[in-house]
């Protein structure tokens, strides 16, 4: 094994169609019109020295160490701001070319420390190879590094210069200034790539340096930790602590992030089997090369004192934890759900799949409770999360899945963000879309709370849409009735691509007056005005495209509102080409894959449904078994079987549904009653709480599988370090299998995938090989579509043509009264990921060690509460505590927290009321009233205690005692 490297072209890629042909050293070279002599140069394999150039940001010209010579054309042009032109004849190396760079070379070396023998970066320092590439071998000048020192008075009143201290404040990396070449790459980077312009360049002359903010150090400055700066940086300036701790890595492997549904592309960068770094990779094509602070830097959590390494059980969810053998623990389990099975029927156990897992381990989990248990009682974390997309989408459009790849938002011209946070639950998506706002793509934002993207710098929303929580299908609905009604829709692409009958049906529903703005708005509280101004913008400002999350699904109307999302599309005819589209931004990272696997109790992989009898003869004849026709249960339907006492048995991999999941009490008594609780997973999650058995789960470097994303990217995940716990999780599922019965011999998880593409046929030409030569694909992967499919619908709708449904707003049973007066919506925030359970485990608590509630000043003032004061949230559900955050980034009737905590477990408070076709539930509309607080509530008590008691861990040694 070896350290990849990737080449760095110096500028970025021309999308220019035009070819242009010159001439570089005796080389003709054909580029794209618009691309700089450095990068024509460099595709030829002609490396010219370069500090301030990286093709991570656009030419700058800074450092004139890249200058060339062009026959015909006086002086020597910097060759990275210089263009190609037809018939140039360029020199990169004469003799007048070595002496200027020598030159330079020489000023730069001339105020950098020598200390490479122990410098960080040695082996890895951009100065140091250029020197070494100009031929540099001795400085005249006197090396005072001037910029990069400060005076210190002694007594006797002379001067004593010291290098300027390190800024170590971020965890994860450290700042040196001097060795600061303010070349400005990490300035640039943090503008263009990242869009935060957190860095700027300090003080002039042999003063300039980098500086995160007016006397800020880093962790204290509006840097998100990104990493773009750290990657940008060509010497030892910003540099990793991993790094400086351990070395440079001298192997490396790419995988996936398993954060978020962006699907990040990383080399894991190692000597031996220990992780120095994560770098994010340019050849991925999700990311191109930028990352955020989970994926770039918590990956910490994977050797975390907190990991359980051992299978465990015990007794009773009372008892110590006890540990075991892992054929023990299979044993236990098998015969535990056996006699289940014996004592209350086939169906009176089931198991949950992991969207943090793998496609092929989650392929394994529903096989095995299909093929093993006898039965359909298999669900997923899409069911609180984004089961309304796979509904709503199949409707309108014949497919569960968004319809766009990332790169497609380059191509946008307005787009329309509703319920979703890009810049913290999809950061690095977040910052293309950012970037293309700032080239002038027009934005529309729908949500009650003031998220980043409708202020920040050098970006403004044209219209937010804050509406009152629980209003999304009336505000759609709204919108599409402006449309019909003043004619701006797309009749061209209406009568080729829709079915007509159901579009007019749709138009005399919308065009009714109860759906314009100015009635909409006493629903809404959004100005009639604003509401005209969006619909007018997005029919007719060009391309349209649409991002959602899952402020739009966890609704008691989010099948409608995604159905009204569809619609618009439709109507405007922004469907089946780049730069339009409905894209669900998924949560987690394998959330799409693990519907894709067929983890709903109703479908088969490739969301067939069960009671299709040719998809059942498929498996059933590879599997050789003979599967239910009807529905199994959804995750509520089993908590409440469970409490009913007929479902008594579960298998809950990578899942942490007592945190997770609505009405925390409810959870609770279900798994409670249960007789046999199988938790797999890293750590001892507060789902554990009430396990009888524990399987030690592996982490994302420990296993080979894929992941998907949320544009239907299929990703290689590759093992880079051997599973700590023993076995990666598709083995443990195997080894459960096989304990009860069924003769699995997978050896390595390619042959799943080539299962899975043998019966699943958007999947169909899916395998390893065709992974490693292209990279990524995405589903549908076919015989119609060798190579994937970037952009669906493009000549037609999976389902033949598109469907317009009605879309009747219907006021969730959920209100604001006297007693609980204020709305409740819920969300995440950047550095932290889902319940926390990895990312409380790493340096991310250094950003958000607690949850807040964000409560408008108004509100505030009205219970006498201010900034950080302790607060009760009290529903109709539950009550619990946390600390206020006074800020107008709500509304007046709004509060907002995050769920990443399980001290505060924001879900005591949430109700079971649920998205009508989905079972979805409606976190995002709680009815609340808040109230001053001295103190943890009686429920957090007891369950800080009970949590506790749960953690307890009998050791061979207390045994032997």
């Amino acid at each position: 094994m070896s350290l990849i490297k990737e080449i760095d072209y110096g500028t970025p890629v021309s999308r220019s169609e035009k070819m242009v042909t010159l001439t570089i050293d005796g080389n003709q070279v054909t580029v794209p019109e618009g691309t700089s002599i450095m990068r024509a140069s460099m595709e030829a394999g002609i490396a010219i020295p370069k500090l301030c150039a990286t093709d991570m940001v656009d030419a700058f010209g800074s450092c004139r160490l890249c200058l060339v010579e062009i026959e015909g054309r006086n002086g020597t042009p910097s060759s990275c701001t210089t263009p190609v032109m037809e018939g140039q004849v360029v020199h990169t190396q004469t003799g007048r070319l070595k002496s200027l760079r020598k030159g330079v070379m020489e000023l730069y070396i001339s105020d950098h420390p020598l200390d490479c023998l122990t410098c960080a970066a040695n082996g890895d320092c951009e100065l140091q190879d250029m020197a070494g590439a100009v031929g540099l071998r001795d400085v005249r000048y006197g090396q005072d590094g001037l910029n990069h020192v400060f005076k210190q008075g002694r007594n006797d009143g002379a001067l004593n210069a010291k290098w300027m201290p390190k800024d170590e404040s971020n965890p994860y990396f450290t700042y040196d200034p001097s060795k600061c070449i303010v070349c400005s790459r990490c300035v640039r980077a943090c503008e263009e790539v990242q869009g935060t312009f957190a860095l700027t360049i300090e003080g002039r002359g042999f003063n300039s340096r980098v500086s995160p903010g007016m006397h800020e150090s880093f962790l204290g400055s509006e840097c998100v930790s990104c990493g773009a700066c750290v990657q940008a940086c060509p010497t030892a300036t910003l540099m990793e602590k991993s790094v400086i701790e351990i070395g440079q890595p001298e192997h490396s492997k790419v995988t996936t992030c398993a954060y978020c549904g962006v699907g990040c592309s990383f080399k894991a960068e190692m000597r031996g089997e220990e992780l120095v770094r994560m770098v994010p990779y340019k050849d991925g094509k999700a990311n191109r090369g930028h990352s955020c602070v989970k994926g770039r830097f918590a990956y910490g959590y994977a050797h975390h004192k907190d990991r359980i390494l051992k299978p465990m059980i015990r007794e009773k969810i009372t008892d110590p934890w006890r540990e075991v053998s892992w054929e023990e623990a299979y044993g236990r389990v098998a015969s535990e759900f056996k006699r289940l099975q014996t004592q209350y029927g086939r169906n009176s156990i089931g198991g949950i799949t992991s969207s943090r897992c793998t496609n092929e381990e989650t392929f394994l989990v529903q096989k095995l409770i299909r093929a093993g248990f006898g039965n359909n009682n298999v669900d997923t974390c899409a069911r609180v999360c984004h089961s309304p997309t796979g509904y709503g989408l199949n409707q309108t459009f014949g497919t569960s899945a968004g319809t766009q790849d990332f790169d497609s938002v380059e191509h946008t011209d307005v787009v329309m963000v509703i319920g979703a946070n890009p810049t913290d639950g999809h950061p690095v998506f977040g910052s293309r879309l950012r970037k293309r706002l700032r080239q002038g793509a027009k934005l529309i934002v729908i949500d009650p709370r003031r998220i980043d993207l409708v202020r920040s710098p050098h970006i403004e929303a044209a219209h937010h849409l804050a509406l009152r929580p629980g209003t999304n299908v009336a505000i759609m609905t709204a919108l599409a009735h402006v449309i019909v009604t003043e004619g701006l829709q797309d009749d061209a692409f209406i009568r080729e691509r829709c079915e007509n009958e159901e579009f007019r049906d749709w138009v005399e529903f919308v065009s009714q007056p109860q759906y314009s703005p100015e009635a909409v708005e006493l629903l809404t509280g959004v100005p009639a005005q604003e509401v005209r101004g969006a619909a007018r913008l997005f029919a007719t400002g060009g391309n349209g495209a649409i991002y959602y999350g899952l402020g739009v699904t966890e609704h008691s109307q989010g099948s409608t509102t995604v159905m009204a999302i569809a619609n618009l599309a439709m109507v405007t005819g922004n469907i089946g080409r780049k730069g339009v589209g409905v894209n669900p931004l998924r949560g987690q990272n394998n959330v799409q894959g693990s519907c894709d696997m067929g983890s709903f109790p109703h479908e088969l992989p490739g969301y067939r449904h069960i009671s299709d009898p040719a998809t059942r003869e498929i498996y059933e004849n590879i599997w050789g078994v003979i599967l239910q026709d009807e529905p199994g249960l959804r995750i509520p339907n089993m908590l409440d079987a469970a409490v009913e006492g007929t479902f008594k048995g579960i298998y809950i991999q990578g899942e942490d549904i007592l945190q997770s999941d609505p009405d925390t009490r409810h959870v609770a008594a279900g798994l409670e009653a249960m007789e046999c609780v199988v938790v797999q997973d890293l750590f001892l999650n507060e789902t554990a709480n009430f396990a009888h058995v524990f399987l030690p789960g592996s982490t994302f470097l420990e296993k080979d599988g894929t992941f998907t994303n949320a544009e239907r990217r299929i990703n290689r995940v590759r093992k880079v370090m051997t599973p700590t716990n023993g076995y990666a999780d598709w083995e443990v599922t195997q080894n459960l299998a096989r304990a009860m019965g069924l003769n699995w011999n997978y050896t390595h998880p390619s042959q799943i995938m080539d299962e899975i593409a043998m019966t699943t046929p958007t999947f169909a030409n899916v395998s390893y090989e065709l992974l490693e030569r292209e990279g990524s694909v995405q589903w549908p992967c076919n015989a119609k579509a060798p190579l994937g499919t970037p952009v669906m619908h493009i000549d037609h709708f999976v389902r033949g043509k598109g469907k317009f449904m009605r879309t009747e707003y219907v006021a969730t049973d959920e209100r604001s009264g006297p007693r609980f007066p204020l709305l409740l919506t819920t969300g995440r925030i950047l550095s932290q990921y889902n319940v926390g359970a990895q990312t409380r485990r790493t340096e991310n608590v250094a950003w958000h060690a607690e949850d807040r509630l964000e409560i408008h000043p108004h509100d505030a003032e009205v219970r006498g509460l201010r900034d950080g004061d302790w607060v009760k949230i009290t529903s109709r559900a539950g009550e619990t505590t946390l600390r206020a955050l006074v800020t107008d980034r709500v509304t007046t009737g709004v509060v907002y927290t995050t769920f990443h905590h399980p001290t505060t477990q924001a879900n005591v408070v949430t109700t079971d009321f649920s998205d009508w076709a989905t079972n979805c539930p409606e976190y995002k509309v709680t009815a609340v009233q808040i109230s001053a607080s001295n103190g943890p509530t009686q429920w957090q008590q007891e369950y800080r205690e009970h949590s506790e008691a749960s953690r307890l861990i009998k050791t061979a040694l207390d045994t032997v005692s």
